[in-house]
Parts: structure tokens; C-alpha cells; sequence
């Protein structure tokens, strides 16, 4: 790699989306990822070499993630350039502290170091008049949201088995519920009217499911299915193609008596041709 490349590559990784927030993303979804021997190997070198290229590899190969986990977060209201960049902070801090010994993808393990650095922003700049200064402070911040089964006020059979689940005192899940229905105008504005479509921050919250490397990995996979399905569909002769595309690509499917008549062959014969392409298909996508 020349020294330009690594000069970009290391601003990219420190400074962040400094520039246009879009070329950034579409800059760091176009990076790699690792396999797991990569990963595995790259991290062995890191810990027992303190090969900084290694590290750098590392950081790089994950930043998507950093970019999916910080849209969880944009409900509120704060810049998800400088969401990004935190995060970006916490991945690295996991870079330097993942141990390639145990059996645990890096995305795994950096996941809470980079949601920790984006709470922490979050905190500090969400609200004029801080919510959350202790520890079981904070863990009652982003969690009783999404544990409150309504907006009514908690009960106190639920308050209890709240603050049981957090590990929290019943008398700090009232505190900060109390707290999270403190409107502060400059961040919770009331909705305009009668317009359903204007929420405040702290209506928002990180889904609980939105796990990043899952997200890619799935994205990944249905791009990858989809390239793989069109390639092996062009392999198929003139025939085959357009009978599989009028039984299944199309929203005005055909019928096998509809397509026999059209080619001249019976029904059962059309049924055979569809079945061998999509054998066909399914091999070639194997």
C-alpha cells in the first residue's frame, strides 16, 4: 500500500465523516470484511507483535458497523457524522483490547465498546439539564423506554420487577421515569397541531434487535443470493429462462396450460422445464 493510501486510510479511521457523510458510508461499506482466519490472524499480530497495520486492518474491515449501530441512535437529534465518529473511538479502544484466544468474532466484542461511546455522547449533549450521572443512572436511561409496555406511568408490581431485571432499587426507576417525563422545550418539542410525524428525541430509542453484525451480514447475503440467482438464470436457454420468469418473476404469473399453449407442447412438459431450471438454478447457487 502506498504511503498516500494509508495517510487516506488513517484519516478515514481517526477523523471520520468529516466530509460528505454519504461518500463516507458508501466509502466504508465498500471495505472487505474479514474472514474469520483473517480476523484470527490479524489480531495475533496485534497482540503479540503490536503490529499497528494489523490494528489498522482491524479498524477498518469494521467501521460499517460503527455506521449501523450510530443510526440506531440519530432519534436524538445529534449529528450522525459526530454519532459516528464516537463510535469509531470505541472500536478502536475494542481493537486494542480483543483477545483473538477466545472463539468471538471482533464485531461481537466491539459492539459494546462502541455503543458505550455513543451513550456517553449522548448523554452529553442530549439534554440541557442531565438525566443520567451514576452508573445504574445511565443503565435506567436506555433501558426503561424500552421495557415500558405503554406510556401510562409504571405500576408498582412493574416498577419492581423493572428494577429487579436492571439490578436497580425501585425508588431510582421511579426517579428516572420521573426524569424522562421532564420535557425540556429545546429538545422535546411538543408536536405542532395535529402533526403526527414530529416526535421528540426522547421518543426514540436503539432497537433492541438491531444487532449490526447481523444487519450486514444479512444485507450481504441478499445481495450476494441476488447477484448469484441472476447470474445462474442467464446460464438457462431462451426457453427455460422466460417460463421461469412468466411462472415466478412476474407479477402477472402464467399458468403451465397458458405457457403449453404458447409453445405448443403440453402442459406437463412446461412443468418439466420449469423444474429442471430451477434444479439448475439451485446447483448453480450452491
Amino acid at each position: 500500500m502506498t504511503t498516500s493510501a494509508t495517510t487516506a486510510n488513517n484519516d478515514l479511521i481517526l477523523a471520520g465523516p468529516v466530509g460528505s457523510l454519504s461518500a463516507y458510508i458508501q466509502a466504508v461499506g465498500s471495505i472487505d470484511v474479514l474472514s474469520k482466519e483473517d480476523e484470527q490472524a490479524l489480531a495475533h499480530r496485534l497482540r503479540d507483535g503490536e503490529d499497528l497495520e494489523a490494528a489498522r486492518e482491524l479498524v477498518m474491515a469494521h467501521l460499517r458497523f460503527v455506521v449501523h449501530i450510530a443510526k440506531g441512535y440519530t432519534g436524538y437529534g445529534l449529528p450522525l457524522n459526530d454519532l459516528i465518529q464516537e463510535g469509531n473511538v470505541g472500536l478502536m479502544k475494542a481493537v486494542r483490547r480483543f483477545d483473538p484466544e477466545y472463539d468471538v468474532r471482533l464485531v461481537s466484542f466491539a459492539v459494546h465498546w462502541i455503543r458505550a461511546e455513543i451513550h456517553e455522547f449522548v448523554l452529553r449533549n442530549w439534554r440541557i439539564v442531565k438525566v443520567a450521572t451514576t452508573k445504574a443512572q445511565r443503565k435506567l436511561f436506555f433501558n426503561l423506554r424500552k421495557n415500558k409496555k405503554s406510556l401510562a406511568w409504571l405500576s408498582h408490581a412493574e416498577t419492581q420487577a423493572l428494577a429487579k431485571d436492571l439490578g436497580v432499587s425501585a425508588k431510582e426507576v421511579t426517579e428516572m421515569e420521573k426524569r424522562l417525563s421532564a420535557r425540556d422545550p429545546l429538545f422535546d418539542p411538543a408536536p405542532a397541531g395535529d402533526d403526527e410525524r414530529v416526535f421528540s428525541p426522547a421518543a426514540y430509542l436503539p432497537a433492541p434487535d438491531s444487532d449490526p453484525a447481523q444487519i450486514v451480514e444479512k444485507t450481504d447475503w441478499h445481495d450476494n443470493a441476488t447477484d448469484r440467482m441472476t447470474s445462474a438464470i442467464a446460464t438457462l436457454d431462451e426457453r427455460s429462462r422466460n417460463i421461469l420468469q412468466s411462472r415466478w418473476l412476474t407479477e402477472d404469473k402464467k399458468t403451465l396450460h397458458t405457457l403449453a399453449d404458447e409453445y405448443g407442447v403440453s402442459a406437463e412438459r412446461i412443468r418439466q422445464i420449469e423444474v429442471n431450471a430451477i434444479k439448475k438454478i439451485r446447483n448453480l447457487m450452491m
